[in-house]
């Protein structure tokens, strides 16, 4: 399936969109203000270590203190031979608060959390990995050919010389590549970690020694494949910028670049604004009249799969069916457009016949596999429900783009103007019992004052008889329908 790339340029954001058959299958936005900070590597200072939690906190100079987790500390076995991830000690007998250490981002901030950091670090060059601290040769696992495995593992073993330290993953983009392209790689990847061990050493703790590429240049990198044919760009400097990038680093890449130049926006001519808002809603219609549902939360992303409108052809089973079927095309499409990570449970519609539900988990897989994230699909559980995680390393669309609503607080619901009323009425007698005012004035939504006008009339009256004192009402224009303030006159 040919794809293309479509990079949208602003001063303040860079906007990636990959298309398929006209169709967009990811969204990527990287904002000036904020740009991610995966990859990066920092000499930090360590601020506090957690005994309980084995856990650390570290100082690299960004808002928050990052945090480091025992697993993700590095260090040879115990027994030799070759190095490994294996930790047996615990964190307080490996770390010392006020420690300089050397750490990588690998995961951005999310909501409350500060970065996530590892001290195993890794450099990621156009066809290799490079594991610095690491000795030995491993092969992407989306190469899956047995012989080809092979293959790449023997070549790139000759070009490393035994007596250099660090170790090698084979990307995917090696598969084509020459033995020339690897060395010119290795030479690159050698010579970065060189200059970062380097300022290492001049600098204090914390510092930033490396900053990931900006996104822009991560996709001539990371997401040109065998199938892409052109990537296209609406701006001319940046469109420069990036020939010079792929001259130096991705030479291969250099003829699918073109510069845009037409009068609609790129964005727009290929209906990726459209696709954007899309993916911000809460409903994704199906084709089939079916539709998904998709709520995420901070512990889970629940996806649900319904009929709709679709009545079918033949009968209820083969209306369910091919809803299903139609669902997994839409459900990883989506989790690609949305960025969506962590826990996510999808509930198909019930499927009484097991062939049927063997088929849409089959097709579920298959769509996934277009996915450059690390995903999990752990099957149909005894409630009918799948399982699966997908791994999060930046923040998901929604989060990029949105803030939780001032109205309703992030609860999707705003309380009914007569709950609002009877809430104002409670909230009366309370101040009439602690304070003596000659008036009590009510401040609220428009939607509010009018019920109490209204239907609402009565219990108003009630209460001020109850506690001897006129109570004023005043609407306010500018109020969500569940604020409201009451004034002591």
């Amino acid at each position: 399936m040919s794809e293309e790339i479509l990079i949208n340029f602003t001063p303040q954001e860079t906007r990636v969109a990959v298309m398929a058959q006209g169709v967009v299958q990811e969204l990527h936005i990287e904002r000036t203000a904020s740009r991610g900070l995966v990859g990066n590597i920092y000499l930090g200072k360590v601020s506090r270590i957690l005994p309980g939690m084995q856990s650390a906190f570290i100082e690299v100079g960004l808002e928050r203190t990052a945090f480091l987790h025992v697993a993700d500390i590095w260090q040879p076995r115990e027994t030799g031979g070759e190095h490994g991830r294996e930790v047996h000690k615990p964190i307080e007998k490996m770390l010392s608060e006020g420690q300089s250490l050397l750490v990588q981002v690998i995961k951005d901030p999310i909501g409350t959390k500060g970065a996530r950091l590892s001290t195993q670090i890794s450099l990621a060059g156009r066809m290799l990995v490079y594991l610095p601290q690491e000795k030995h040769i491993g092969i992407s696992q989306r190469i899956e050919d047995e012989a080809e495995r092979e293959s790449l593992r023997t070549r790139l073993t000759a070009l490393v010389p035994e007596d250099e330290p660090g170790g090698f993953i084979v990307r995917t983009m090696a598969e084509t590549a020459s033995d020339g392209e690897l060395v010119n790689d290795i030479a690159y990847l050698r010579k970065l970690w060189s200059d970062i061990r380097d300022k290492a050493r001049v600098s204090g703790a914390p510092t930033c020694l490396y900053r990931e590429l900006h996104l822009a240049q991560r996709v001539l990198r990371d997401f040109v494949n065998p199938e892409t044919t052109r990537i296209v760009i609406d701006s001319r400097e940046n469109f420069q910028k990036l020939q010079s990038f792929a001259a130096e680093y991705t030479p291969a890449v250099s003829p699918l670049l073109e510069h845009y130049t037409g009068q609609r926006p790129l964005f727009d001519l290929h209906g990726v604004e459209d696709e954007i808002e899309k993916a911000l809603a809460r409903r994704v219609e199906l084709k089939s009249g079916g539709y998904l549902i998709i709520d995420q939360t901070e512990a889970m992303t629940t996806i649900d799969v319904n009929t709709g409108g679709f009545v079918g052809l033949r009968n209820f089973d083969d209306t369910i069916f091919k809803t299903n079927l139609e669902a997994t095309q839409t459900i990883a499409r989506q989790l690609r457009l949305r960025n969506l990570g962590g826990i996510i449970i999808v509930d198909f519609i019930d499927m009484e016949n097991p062939e049927h539900r063997q088929a849409v988990l089959a097709e579920f897989n298959k769509a996934l596999a277009r996915d450059h994230t690390r995903l999990t699909v752990n099957g149909f559980t005894a409630l009918g429900l799948v399982e699966m995680t997908r791994k999060r390393t930046r923040e998901s669309l929604a989060h990029v783009l949105c803030e939780t609503c001032p109205t309703c607080g992030g609860r999707g619901e705003v309380k009914t103007a007569r709950t609002v009323c009877y809430e104002i009425l409670r909230e009366l007698l309370r101040e009439a019992r602690q304070f003596d005012a000659r008036e009590y004035r009510v401040l609220a939504s428009p939607q509010v004052i009018d019920l109490f006008l209204d239907e609402e009339s009565q219990s108003l009256a009630m209460l001020s008889d109850f506690i001897g004192k006129p109570v004023s009402l005043q609407a306010e224009a500018s109020y969500a329908q569940e604020q409201y303030d009451i004034v002591l006159m």
